[in-house]
């Protein structure tokens, strides 16, 4: 009998996409079987097709370039992968990278742990910032519009708090975005409160992304980049109490017709997270490109495996 080939990739019920954050590579990381693009990172954008700090393009005069090469770099991914969607992640450099880009200094402030500081959400809404998060939105709507690339949606990152929401949402739709049948608003969880408001949340969103990686350092009040607590073992996103936050959140999601996608590294670092993930009932996992086939592989052993407890429990009942 046959062996099975080495790459061969089965079909999974979760729904498997691709991390992406260069463009370049979009057409031959596009030849994968994946389900789209869960995230592509918009700040690569930035450093790879702009190497300014947006708010000194801006204040030079040159923000229609800045809104130009943010729609080409965009464009490249959301044509390569359509019909399939892409989801674009809005900037989420911390004060500390955006300093080192060219002209940073003078936009930028010196924060003691910018981990936790001026980055996300909470940098759209700022006065210091806004104009350059507005070029954004305008790329993103020259894509979807003038390109005709109506499977390019967006993914907030870092939100904390309710009015910060309705005031993006009032900024989005001054660009003509609004949520609807082709367009859809994703929030990254990865702060506590969006689990503990995630009802209040669910009201202003289509779907949610668990940033593992952030929501393991603010769940555990463990610095992500520390070289000590990580040997100490203190990072890891299989913490029951993170576990906790990512099934309560899906729990949730689930009861108020959202969907819930995760795109982080843990599902492809630990084959034993990823079956966790797909026993409660995540919709999609986003994976980096290289670990795609390996991954998607667990997943569906995972789901062959559930589904088999599943039948044997109802034998036992019966």
């Amino acid at each position: 009998m046959p062996g099975v080939p080495a790459d061969f990739i089965p079909i999974t019920g979760t729904k498997v996409m691709v991390n992406m954050s260069m463009p370049t590579k979009a057409d031959s990381v596009a030849e994968l079987p994946c389900d789209g693009v869960g995230l592509m990172r918009s700040e690569f954008l930035f450093t790879n097709y702009i190497g300014e700090h947006p708010c000194a393009v801006i204040d030079d005069g040159r923000a229609e370039e800045l809104i130009d090469k943010l729609a080409e770099g965009i464009s490249k991914v959301a044509r390569a992968f359509y019909p399939r969607p892409v989801v674009l992640r809005t900037s989420d450099f911390k004060t500390n990278e955006y300093r080192d880009m060219k002209g940073g200094v003078d936009y930028e402030p010196n924060e003691e742990n910018p981990m936790i500081g001026w980055r996300g959400c909470s940098r759209y809404v700022s006065d210091n910032y806004r104009e350059a998060f507005m070029c954004e939105l305008r790329a993103i709507k020259k894509v979807r519009d003038e390109l005709g690339l109506k499977n390019l949606h967006v993914m907030l990152p870092f939100v904390r708090t309710i009015p910060e929401i309705e005031d993006i949402i009032g900024m989005m739709s001054g660009v003509g975005l609004r949520r609807g049948l082709d367009f859809k608003l994703y929030f990254m969880a990865e702060v506590p409160v969006n689990i503990f408001m995630a009802e209040e949340f669910c009201k202003y969103c289509d779907a949610f992304s668990i940033g593992s990686n952030d929501l393991t350092q603010l769940t555990m009040g463990c610095d992500r980049d520390s070289d000590i607590l990580g040997r100490m073992g203190y990072f890891d996103e299989r913490n029951p109490g993170v576990k906790a936050a990512i099934s309560q959140l899906i729990k949730v999601a689930h009861k108020n017709g959202k969907t819930v996608g995760i795109c982080g590294q843990g599902p492809s670092v630990y084959p034993e997270f990823a079956e966790f993930l797909v026993e409660e009932g995540i919709d999609s996992i986003s994976l980096n490109p290289d670990t795609f086939a390996k991954t998607k592989r667990n997943i569906a052993s995972a789901e062959q495996r559930i589904l088999l407890r599943g039948l044997r429990d109802l034998r036992e009942r019966d």
